[in-house]
């Protein structure tokens, strides 16, 4: 077994190597499909991951949602079941032996088509749980990943294959491991579905006022009851959830665009320029002047 998983997990870094050749995230022509690459150790990456798979053939990446410390490399996986602000950062990677993975993306609709499909049945009254997790790899999953990739090699086949495999791959992530927890972000009444509801509602007016009270009637649920939910699913509170964001979309703006800290200060919702500055050198390790495009 372990050594047939060496033999996808090599065949998998070829194709990884032969079809993205430069640093950086490859969109690939199957939907929903990134090849990442990276030939050094990287300063840490803050965004918003979206629901996805990843899986690392060569080098190893840390997470950090909130405090919570996630690492992964090519025996693992890692599941990201919902939008979640994190940081990221590639720490083991060479010229002569890169950073490569892949990154899946998926949506609830589709989670939700192939436990329809494949008739499995998951229990919605379950605990809600972290929507980030590592996994071990499985043959299983990992045979479908690269039966996936291999189409970049038929571009012909990928219209009528690549859903087909897609499915494969989100079936197998339900069947193995965690797959119950993988399952609760599209069985609509339990805790984690009522969280995402709540969640898309922070992410789509991040820079007005957080009213905890509006969310928790989002999600169907007591005041106290959802700061414990969203905290078990995110590791953070509503309103620490919303910093991030907010910090995250600041310092894109003061990286892309000439502008005044205090101006982008108050566009992403801070009503004091120097609680926010105050919370951006906390993030960040440095004033948000420091970041302002020249």
């Amino acid at each position: 077994m372990i050594e047939e998983l060496r033999i996808r997990q090599y065949n998998l870094t070829q194709l990884i190597n032969r079809h993205c050749k430069q640093s950086g995230v490859l969109q690939t022509t199957i939907p929903s499909l990134f090849l990442i690459r990276s030939e050094k150790v990287e300063e840490p990456a803050y965004r918003v991951f979206n629901p996805s798979f990843c899986f690392v053939t060569q080098g190893l990446k840390e997470i950090f949602l909130a405090e919570e410390r996630l690492e992964y490399g090519s025996s693992n996986y890692l599941i990201t079941s919902m939008n979640l602000p994190v940081i990221g950062q590639v720490i083991k990677a060479s010229p002569d032996v890169p950073y490569l993975s892949i990154k899946l993306d998926f949506s609830q609709n589709e989670i939700l088509e192939v436990l329809k499909d494949a008739q499995i049945h998951v229990n919605a009254k379950d605990d809600a749980t972290r929507a980030m997790f590592v996994g071990q790899i499985e043959l299983s999953i990992l045979d479908a990943v690269l039966r996936l990739v291999q189409l970049l090699d038929s571009p012909q086949d990928i219209p009528f294959l690549a859903p087909i495999h897609k499915k494969e791959i989100i079936y197998r992530l339900l069947q193995g491991q965690y797959g119950a927890r993988l399952a609760q972000i599209a069985m609509e009444g339990s805790n984690t579905y009522r969280i995402r509801g709540a969640i898309d509602q922070i992410i789509q007016h991040y820079d007005q006022p957080l009213k905890v009270e509006e969310l928790a009637d989002v999600a169907s649920m007591s005041t106290s009851s959802f700061h414990r939910h969203f905290k078990e699913i995110t590791n953070m509170s509503p309103l620490q959830f919303q910093k991030q964001l907010r910090l995250q979309e600041a310092r894109s703006l003061l990286l892309i665009e000439s502008g005044d800290a205090t101006e982008v200060a108050y566009r992403v919702g801070y009503e004091s320029a120097s609680q926010f500055s105050r919370e951006y050198s906390r993030m960040f390790g440095f004033p948000p002047k420091a970041d302002i495009s020249d």
